[in-house]
């Protein structure tokens, strides 16, 4: 599974959309009102403790957690 997937699947789990609830890549996650500030905080925690990643304070701004493609390139560029 994929960086995307594994954030996808905890944000359908978390909302409750089911399997057929599409979230795409690029989709605005704070725009939609899929995501609010108390979401975008647990999913913070939750790709720090998935995928053994620091997401700096500083870093935790809707640039990174517009989307689920802007999650995923976050967490693969501290994997590198």
């Amino acid at each position: 599974m994929s960086v995307g997937d594994t954030i996808r699947a905890e944000i359908k789990r978390r909302i409750g959309r089911g399997e057929d609830g599409v979230v795409s890549d690029d989709e605005s996650l704070l725009d939609s009102g899929i995501l609010d500030s108390a979401a975008v905080f647990e999913l913070v925690q939750f790709v720090e403790k998935e995928f053994g990643v620091r997401v700096e304070d500083d870093e935790v701004v809707p640039e990174h957690f517009e989307s689920v493609g802007a999650m995923a390139r976050l967490v693969e560029g501290k994997k590198k």
